[in-house]
């Protein structure tokens, strides 16, 4: 009998572990506490991409609309490589930010600007 329970509370406080951990993994991100590298993401947005596309990513801004700008709301290609690289009148921003925050920004972009 002793070892039965000892099993059982063993298995109960393994299912307790592993519901926790899930919990963290799974969780949504609204119910998250915000990242400082989502919170720089939408700094650096603000600061790089909102003159000419908004600030929801419509293109639909004076300097936009004078550069074609794409609507990121439904973005088209490799976000990431158009980012780095440029695209029309867009110039690259690998050199100046580095890849990792390319990927933030694209990953932003991504996710619908949240």
């Amino acid at each position: 009998m002793k070892v039965f329970i000892k099993q059982t509370c063993a298995v109960v406080t393994a299912l307790i572990a592993l519901s926790a951990l899930a919990l963290l993994l799974f969780a949504p991100h609204s119910s998250r506490a915000a990242s400082p590298m989502s919170d720089n993401t939408a700094a650096l947005y603000k600061a790089k991409c909102v003159a000419c596309h908004g600030a929801n990513g419509s293109g639909n801004t004076p300097a936009g609309k004078k550069l074609k700008a794409g609507d990121l709301r439904s973005p088209k290609g490799d976000v990431y490589k158009i980012i780095a690289k440029g695209k029309g009148k867009m110039p690259g921003f690998e050199k100046s930010l580095g890849a990792e925050k390319v990927k933030a920004l694209a990953d932003y972009v991504k996710r619908g600007l949240r």
